[in-house]
C-alpha cells in the first residue's frame, strides 16, 4: 500500500521533470527563434543563391556539431547526468575542452578547404573555421547544464547568444556577404561561450581532452559515426541537390527547412533534454521508459504535423515578407517537409531511450539505416522530380527509418529486461 510519503515523494520527482523539460522547452524555443531569425534575415538580405550558400556553410557546421556531440558531449550527458556535483564538474571541464580542441581542429581544416575553393563558396567556408570553437564550446556548455539539471542556465546562455546576434547581423548586413554573416553568427555564439564558463564556474581542460576521448571511446566512436552519419547525409543531399538542380534548390529546402524551425531545432538538440531526462527515468522507474519514450516521440509528431497545417494557411504575401524571394519555392515543399519532420520526431523518442540505455550498438544501426534511406530518398527523388521530388523522397525515407528506430528500442528493453545491467559511471 502506498504510503502519503510516498506519494509525496512521486509527486515531488514529477513536478521536479517537468520542470526540467520545462526548461528544455524554453531553451529550445529560444534557440529555434534564434535559428529562425538567422535565417529570414540571411534569406531577405542575401537573395536565393547566396542563402543557398550560406545554407552550405550552416550544413557542414552541423556535421562538425555532431562530430563534437559524439566524441565529447554525448557521452557526458549519458553517464554524468544526475551524478554529485564533484563529478559532474569534473568531467564538463574535460568535456568542454574536447568539444573546444575538436572546433580548432576541424575548424582550421575548414579554415584551409575555404582558402583552396575560392569563388563564392571559400570565404563562407574560411570564416566558418574561424568561428567554429566557439560555437562548439557554446555548444558543450548546453549539453553540461542540462546534464546537472540546470536547464535554466542553458537558457540563459542561449539567450545571450540571441541578444548578441542583433548588433553582430545588422553589422554583417552592412557589409552585405555571406562571409559577414557567418562571422556575426559565431562572434555571438563567442560571447556567449565565454558567459559559459562564468555559469559553470568552470574552465575547459583542453589537456585532459585526449583521456576524455580515450577513457569514453565505447560510446564515443559510435555516436560519432551515428551522429556523423545523420549530418553527413543532410550534407551529402544538400550537395547532390545541388549539382543536380542547382545552388538555388538548396535554398529553397532551407527554406521550407527554416518554415518549421521550431521542431527542427527542437530534433537538433534533443539530446540536451531528453537523453538526460531518459536516463534519470531508467535509473529510478525502468519499467516506465517505453511510455516516456512514446509520449516523447508522438508529441513532437504532432506539434509538427499542427504547425504544417498551420504553414498551409499562411498567404503568400505574408509568406512573401518573411522570406523574400525564397518564398515560391519553398511554399511547395511545405507538405512533404512536414511528414518528414514529423517521422523525425517519433524516431526521435525511440532514439533519446537507446541513448539512455547506451544501446550504442543498436543506436548506430538505426541511424546508419535511417542516414541511408536519407540520401538514397533524396538524390533518387531530385532526379525524378527535381527539388519537390526530393522532398518527397526524403520523408517517405524519414518515416522508414522511424520505424526501425522503434523495432531497436523495444528489442533493447525486452534485452533490459532480461539481462538488467545498469549503465551508470560517476567518476
Amino acid at each position: 500500500m502506498t504510503t502519503g510519503r510516498e506519494k509525496a515523494t512521486a509527486s515531488a520527482a514529477r513536478r521536479a521533470v517537468v520542470g526540467r523539460l520545462s526548461w528544455g522547452l524554453a531553451d529550445q524555443a529560444v534557440s529555434s527563434m534564434t535559428n529562425f531569425a538567422v535565417g529570414i534575415y540571411v534569406a531577405r538580405s542575401l537573395g536565393l543563391a547566396a542563402f543557398g550558400v550560406f545554407s552550405l556553410a550552416w550544413l557542414t557546421y552541423g556535421v562538425v556539431l555532431n562530430v563534437a556531440r559524439g566524441l565529447a558531449t554525448d557521452p557526458l550527458v549519458v553517464r554524468f547526468s544526475g551524478v554529485p556535483d564533484a563529478s559532474w564538474r569534473t568531467a564538463t571541464a574535460r568535456s568542454a575542452g574536447a568539444a573546444l580542441g575538436v572546433g580548432t581542429v576541424l575548424g582550421a581544416v575548414c579554415l584551409l578547404a575555404g582558402l583552396g575553393l575560392g569563388g563564392r563558396v571559400g570565404p563562407a567556408f574560411t570564416c566558418l573555421g574561424l568561428v567554429l570553437p566557439a560555437l562548439l564550446l557554446q555548444d558543450a556548455w548546453r549539453f553540461a547544464f542540462f546534464a546537472a539539471g540546470a536547464g535554466r542556465k542553458a537558457f540563459l546562455n542561449d539567450l545571450l547568444w540571441g541578444v548578441a546576434l542583433v548588433p553582430a547581423l545588422v553589422v554583417a548586413a552592412c557589409v552585405d556577404t555571406v562571409a559577414a554573416f557567418v562571422l556575426a553568427w559565431g562572434a555571438a555564439a563567442a560571447v556567449a561561450a565565454v558567459y559559459g564558463c562564468v555559469q559553470s564556474g568552470i574552465r575547459p581542460r583542453t589537456t585532459r581532452a585526449r583521456g576524455w576521448l580515450r577513457e569514453q571511446r565505447d560510446l564515443g566512436h559510435r555516436y560519432l559515426v551515428e551522429n556523423v552519419s545523420l549530418s553527413g547525409a543532410s550534407q551529402l543531399r544538400a550537395y547532390g541537390l545541388g549539382a543536380i538542380a542547382g545552388v538555388g534548390a538548396v535554398g529553397a529546402v532551407r527554406g521550407a527547412e527554416l518554415l518549421l524551425g521550431p521542431f527542427l531545432a527542437l530534433l537538433m538538440g534533443l539530446s540536451l533534454v531528453t537523453v538526460a531526462e531518459a536516463a534519470r527515468v531508467l535509473r529510478r522507474a525502468p519499467h516506465r521508459l517505453g511510455r516516456f519514450c512514446l509520449l516523447l516521440g508522438g508529441g513532437q509528431a504532432v506539434a509538427a504535423l499542427l504547425w504544417g497545417a498551420a504553414l498551409l494557411l499562411v498567404p503568400d504575401r505574408a509568406g512573401e515578407f518573411v522570406l523574400g524571394g525564397v518564398w515560391d519555392s519553398a511554399s511547395e515543399l511545405i507538405v512533404p517537409a512536414t511528414l518528414g519532420v514529423a517521422g523525425a520526431g517519433l524516431g526521435s523518442g525511440a532514439a533519446a531511450g537507446l541513448r539512455a540505455l547506451a544501446a550504442a550498438g543498436r543506436s548506430l544501426r538505426s541511424q546508419l539505416f535511417a542516414s541511408a534511406c536519407y540520401v538514397g530518398g533524396g538524390l533518387g527523388g531530385a532526379a525524378l522530380g527535381g527539388t519537390v521530388g526530393s522532398a518527397w523522397g526524403v520523408a517517405a525515407a524519414t518515416v522508414c527509418g522511424s520505424a526501425v528506430w522503434w523495432l531497436h528500442l523495444r528489442s533493447a528493453l525486452r534485452e533490459r529486461r532480461q539481462n538488467p545491467i545498469p549503465e551508470v559511471r560517476t567518476s
